[in-house]
């Protein structure tokens, strides 16, 4: 049986996102939304707290997939950026 992917998305208008396995997709988007739940982070604050929590059972780059997953995230409006310098990221409210 072929494994499922899903067309990531990409927050900058005419920008293409990758296209990845559904499955890993759905494990850093769970981990991300999970962390950002707690509180705003950096981008460098949220791919380490990222890696920290899959390193040891995620098979792939952490931080490759976090990024793609990230910016998919940031595309469909459940995850948004500070307009501070350093930006933060943080969840939309529903």
């Amino acid at each position: 049986m072929k494994d499922e992917h899903i067309q990531t998305l990409h927050p900058t208008p005419g920008k293409t996102n990758k296209r990845i396995l559904l499955k890993k997709y759905e494990v850093i988007k769970k981990e991300l939304l999970a962390i950002l739940k707690k509180k705003e982070l950096t981008h460098t604050e949220l791919m380490e707290a990222l890696y920290a929590k899959v390193k040891d059972t995620f098979e792939g780059g952490v931080q490759w997939y976090g990024e793609t997953v990230k910016l998919d995230l940031e595309a469909r409006g459940i995850i948004a950026r500070t307009q501070t310098r350093p930006e933060r990221y943080f969840l939309k409210k529903p």
